[in-house]
């Protein structure tokens, strides 16, 4: 098969029938968001199942996550924490939260999840630390000042996921002038030079395209 965005895509598709399979209130969040008109850019399942397994695999109680969107990632990782855990998703739109209040409702793990209405930079100084998972996904121009406070408001052995990382290649380009692409860059650069973290990334394919991940842990 020729490596092309469809077959990527179709790939994706198999991997996601195979490992993830039909989640009711999963799917709901998805179809409520785009009835919302949000835009397509949350994680995919197999991806949204990676953030689950590495809550579950760090023994993640307490997660923070930057950017909620539709919910559908924040279910995952509320599913993650199990009863009395807890995940505070910050999202800038207050639109957006309340259709993610109600999907996060519904899926049934609405107690363990606290949404902060508010732009990032606002809402981040107002919290309590001790994270033990941090899932940053929101706007790329940020990611250098939602790594430093993810390592604040974290530990030692906090895990540390930074999403969108490949940007279909533009990574590589020192000229680049795309604000995203240039984000990207300085977060990534923080996590090889800053001594707070300890980092790798993958470059993905798939149904979000060539993409990519940045994992952390706190040091």
């Amino acid at each position: 098969m020729e490596p092309t965005p469809e077959s990527w895509s179709k790939a994706d598709d198999y991997l996601a029938e195979t490992l993830v399979g039909h989640d009711p209130a999963l799917e709901a969040a998805l179809e409520a968001q785009r009835a919302a008109g949000m835009p397509d850019i949350e994680v995919a399942p197999v991806g949204g199942k990676l953030l689950h397994l590495l809550a579950r695999i760090s023994g993640a109680r307490r997660v923070l996550e930057i950017g909620t969107l539709g919910g559908y990632s924040t279910i995952w990782l509320a599913r993650a924490v199990g009863e009395g855990g807890r995940v505070v998703t910050i999202e800038a739109e207050a639109d957006n939260a309340a259709i993610a209040r109600t999907s996060i409702d519904a899926a049934g793990v609405g107690e363990r999840v606290d949404i902060r209405i508010g732009r990032g930079e606002d809402v981040l100084p107002t919290l309590v630390g001790g994270f033990d998972l941090v899932f940053i996904d929101a706007d790329k121009e940020s990611n250098t000042l939602y790594l430093d406070w993810a390592a604040k408001l974290g530990h030692p052995g906090t895990v540390i996921v930074l999403d969108n990382i490949g940007r279909d290649g533009e990574i590589v380009d020192d000229d680049t002038t795309d604000s995203k692409v240039i984000g990207t860059r300085e977060g990534l650069r923080m996590l090889g030079e800053d001594p707070r973290f300890d980092a790798t990334a993958l470059q993905t394919v798939g149904a979000k395209g060539w993409d990519g991940v940045a994992l952390a842990v706190v040091v």
